[in-house]
């Protein structure tokens, strides 16, 4: 039941998520507290020094970021996130993203989130924290 909870608001979030969508991200694993996402860096993504602009890293550990924390069906939003670029990312990169839980209370969740590129290089480390608001994603199943 808690994957279904779990995929059940990734799809919810997801539909009206243009931005990820305009990322090209595809879903790998969804579970509570943890996903895998994947994503390949397109031309438009690259800054003045045709590498992805960090932004793009960002946003990418950013939905991974809110994917694994409202998968428990609670609406949960970033309080501070911080991010590191230790390899530079090209056009046509294939990227996956995991979002791994450290810490899960009833006020906040603490996360971090590996960027690795097609040859297993970590190209960023994200790490985020989030309030966990009283907010169902699914109220009437409660």
């Amino acid at each position: 039941m808690s994957i279904n909870l779990a995929q059940g608001v990734v799809n919810k979030m997801f539909e009206e998520d243009e931005f990820s969508r305009w990322l090209g991200i595809e879903r790998v694993l969804i579970e509570q507290g943890h996903c895998i996402l994947r994503m390949i860096v397109r031309k438009e993504m690259l800054n003045g020094f045709g590498i992805a602009h960090g932004g793009i890293a960002f946003s990418f550990a950013d939905s991974a970021l809110a994917f694994a924390s409202n998968s428990y069906g609670r609406h949960c939003v970033a309080l501070e996130c911080s991010i590191s670029f230790p390899v530079a990312v090209k056009q046509n990169d294939v990227l996956t993203c995991e979002a791994k839980e450290l810490s899960l209370t009833n006020k906040t969740g603490i996360y971090l989130i590996e960027i690795k590129n097609q040859e297993n290089q970590i190209v960023a480390f994200f790490k985020g924290t989030v309030y966990r608001t009283l907010k169902e994603w699914f109220p009437e199943k409660t």
